[in-house]
């Protein structure tokens, strides 16, 4: 089953020319190494291809090869459409944002990903939801398709595997993960370096927003669970950008006892992106899912068009009841 799905998104990539490559709004280390390992692909295979986001790319994934080609909608993107799109680490359709603007009214697209709460939107699918990474499937494509890795293509499959398995220490490192990273750190990635760059390294803007986040921490009466939020104003006044954020979510789901961690970021007077972190007691996708989100059992979000306030009471509130009912 796995390999006849490896050979159709395969047959996609030889048959056709011309590709936009795109992936989640706020992308994510695995997000851009994933686009960009399409683009490593097709390269290969002597294809012309645009790599297009939403979003810019986190200034700490800037190294990573052809990155600054990457075209951010609204930013010198063609005034074209394309038929033939590939979709990477897109856990629903509506989270390729404003990249679908440039998608032709006869799209074809090709979708890749490793998330759970995927429905398999794509006119071909190429779907591992046991995978650590779309970054691992990917490198299981390029594996299958005879493509010799080279350094370039080693960092960038890296970079996806590490910054999804949380620098191989969450639940998804599985064999696989190790046995492939093994093989890229071969091939020429460099393990340590790629650690420092992502993984040690902080800007003073996440460092602001972690000193406001924490200073904001809460806990439910049971201290099962943990929230924090960061406003419109923390984000003007300090000059952090999105990218600032990650890991945030983090600091109230690693405290002993907690079993979920919630992170609200005020986008607006009604627009709400919030983050859920979970031990693995409560599943957290399922929760996103009721608000129209998605991702993993440990890990997932969603977005409400409420005041900051009511989305902490609502998502709070799902949150305990789904902890009650376990």
């Amino acid at each position: 089953m796995w390999a006849a799905q490896l050979e159709q998104a395969a047959a996609y990539l030889r048959k056709h020319d011309d590709f936009l490559i795109v992936s989640h709004v706020q992308p994510d280390g695995d997000a851009i190494s994933s686009t960009i390992a399409v683009g490593w692909i097709l390269a290969k295979l002597g294809k012309t291809y645009t790599m297009m986001n939403e979003g810019p790319v986190p200034s700490r994934l800037q190294f990573l090869w052809k990155s600054r080609d990457m075209v951010v909608c609204g930013e010198g993107a063609p005034d074209r459409k394309f038929r033939h799109v590939v979709a990477v680490d897109c856990a629903d359709f509506a989270r390729v944002g404003a990249t679908k603007d440039w998608f032709d009214a006869e799209y074809e697209l090709l979708n890749v990903d490793h998330h759970a709460t995927n429905d398999g939107y794509g006119t071909v699918n190429l779907l591992k939801f046991n995978a650590a990474a779309t970054a691992e499937i990917l490198y299981d494509l390029a594996e299958h398709m005879k493509l010799p890795l080279d350094y370039d293509a080693a960092t960038v499959f890296y970079t996806g595997l590490l910054t999804d398995t949380g620098g191989f220490r969450y639940s998804n490192t599985s064999p696989h993960v190790m046995e492939t990273a093994s093989h890229l750190l071969r091939a020429g990635a460099e393990g340590p370096v790629l650690a420092e760059q992502l993984l040690e390294r902080m800007s003073m803007g996440q460092l602001w927003m972690i000193q406001r986040g924490l200073s904001r921490l809460v806990f439910s009466e049971d201290q099962q669970i943990g929230w924090l939020w960061v406003t419109s104003e923390d984000m003007a006044e300090t000059g952090a950008s999105n990218e600032d954020l990650e890991g945030l979510v983090n600091y109230p789901r690693n405290i002993e006892g907690v079993e979920v961690g919630i992170l609200f970021k005020e986008n607006g007077t009604n627009s709400v992106k919030v983050s859920l972190r979970s031990t693995g007691r409560v599943d957290v996708a399922a929760v996103a899912q009721h608000f129209g989100g998605g991702g993993h059992i440990r890990a997932a979000g969603c977005r409400l068009t409420v005041p900051l306030s009511e989305a902490m009471e609502q998502v709070v509130g799902y949150v305990r009841t789904a902890l009650e009912t376990e």
